[in-house]
């Protein structure tokens, strides 16, 4: 093979290269280009995390933030762990079931554990 043909070979992936990035910057900058911007106090607001984000770092807050983040993602882990596991199932042996009960059991004693702590209840 010489060095045209092997030029030639790659070209479907330069030109893939080329449309993927240019599609990318063009993703990047037509929001800026095209949104408009109306900034107001509504909008510039904490939402998620509970305390104004321009604060002193060290000014106190509550703990539970995180416990229910970290609950989220526990419980998520459980869903992207269960749906293959529920595919499967039936070529499965007796063995993965089992480790699955026990999976669930786990996180459902965590659950449990984080519940009678007072975790979840909100004030």
């Amino acid at each position: 093979m010489n060095t045209d043909q092997l030029l030639v070979s790659y070209l479907p992936i330069l030109i893939f290269l080329i449309i993927a990035v240019g599609l990318s910057i063009i993703m990047i900058v037509l929001p800026f280009v095209l949104a408009k911007s109306s900034p107001n106090r509504e909008k510039l607001s904490a939402y998620e995390c509970g305390f104004e984000p321009f604060e002193n770092a060290r000014v106190p807050f509550d703990i539970r933030f995180y416990l229910v983040s970290i609950l989220f993602i526990i419980f998520d882990l459980e869903i992207a762990f269960l749906f293959p596991w529920a595919l499967v199932l039936k070529s499965l042996p007796i063995v993965g079931f089992w480790a699955m009960m026990f999976f669930l059991f786990l996180l459902t004693v965590g659950f449990i554990y984080e519940w009678k702590k007072g975790a979840l209840e909100w004030n």
